[in-house]
Parts: structure tokens; sequence; C-alpha cells
């Protein structure tokens, strides 16, 4: 179902900082090329009818200033629209907003580069006990189902078959390695590193079911 290895190798991740209005936020970076026009891979990651074959089923109007919300998840407002190359808005959840900007860059070779951008308000402590694992393996996931889903288009997730891979001893090492390239990120952005290791642990745990 999916290559482990080409999929952790060929992700990038990047952690950062930038300071806002209401302070200091963290920055959550994370990339991949993929062997498909920019038009294509637009269409791909702004389609109500599209994003639910890889992503999840959303509503609400999918335009500059509009609200979306995503099934069982986050919603928000898109704030900036610039086809087929950007789009960003804010992603509230929980209570809490934060933002994401989607970039896409056509590359000489005919494949297109994706970059997602995540700027959260993440308290010290929350940071310490998880990490950037806490939504960057959610994010490696949903990299999966842009993958397959770029691979056949027509062919819908199912959403039995992901929940049964994420629970195998397949997906449990995916989860795995994700965390741990996430701990890698942040050790790179300045992280103790057996702080970000420990915090890794607890962000694989709880991926995988076993905290």
């Amino acid at each position: 179902m999916i290559d482990i290895d080409e999929q952790i190798s060929t992700v990038e991740r990047r952690i950062g900082s930038r300071v806002l209005d209401a302070g200091t936020a963290r920055v959550q970076t994370i990339s991949r090329t993929y062997a498909a026009s920019v038009d294509e891979l637009w269409d791909a990651c702004t389609s109500a009818e599209r994003l639910p074959r890889w992503f999840l089923p959303v509503s609400g109007e999918l335009r500059l200033h509009g609200r979306y919300q995503l099934e069982g998840n986050a919603g928000g407002v898109v704030q900036r629209c610039d086809p087929p190359k950007s789009f960003a808005a804010t992603w509230e959840f929980g209570g809490e907003v934060s933002w994401i900007e989607v970039r896409l860059s056509p590359l000489s070779d005919g494949t297109t580069r994706f970059e997602l951008e995540h700027v959260a308000h993440v308290d010290d402590e929350r940071w310490a006990q998880f990490g950037p694992g806490a939504t960057g393996v959610g994010w490696d996931l949903a990299l999966i189902g842009l993958t397959l889903h770029l691979a056949a288009p027509q062919q819908p997730v199912d959403p039995q078959a992901v929940e049964a891979w994420s629970t195998s001893t397949e997906g449990r090492e995916f989860i795995t390695r994700s965390s741990d390239q996430w701990r890698a990120a942040s050790v790179a952005a300045g992280t103790d590193p057996t702080e970000a290791g420990e915090a890794a642990e607890r962000t694989t745990a709880f991926y995988t079911g076993t905290a």
C-alpha cells in the first residue's frame, strides 16, 4: 500500500519561529515534490470533490474569505488565495486558532513542490510534552493520502482501510519513523536532544495507541 522508506525520505520537515502580534509562534513546515503539474496539485488540494478522496470531507465555501469545515477536524476562514500557487487560512480546532499556508512551486522537470506551513502559538509546557510531532505526524499521514490520490485520482480513500493500516505493524512503523523525523527537526531547531526524544516517545505512544 505504502512505500514507507520512500514516504519518509522524500518528505522534508523543518521547525522555525515567527513573531506575530500576539507574540512568538512556532512554525512547522512539511514539503515534498510530486510527479504532477501545478494545476493538478492545486485541484487536488482545493476541490471540495477531491479533498474527501484523500483527506477529509469538507463543507462551506472554498473561496477567498469563505469559511470551511473539515468533517471531525478543523475549520476556518480562507484568508488569501493565489491560484494555482498558494492559499492561506486559519486553522481553528479545539478552541484554538493557528494558521496554515500551502505553497505549490512548479519545477522545470514538470513536477511540483508541495509545501505546507503550520503556524501556531504553542506554550513551552505543551511543546516539551509532545513537541512538533503532535501535529507533524498528522500532516505526514495526510501526505500519504495525497500521494495515493495522485497515483489514482478516481479511487477514493477507504476510511476503514486507512484505519486498519494505521494500526497495523506497517502503520505503526511509519508513525514511529515520522515521529523520529520530527524529533530530529526539533533538535536541528535547537531543542535539547533529550527533551526532544522524550517528547517524540510520548507522541509515538499517542498515535500508536500505546500511551
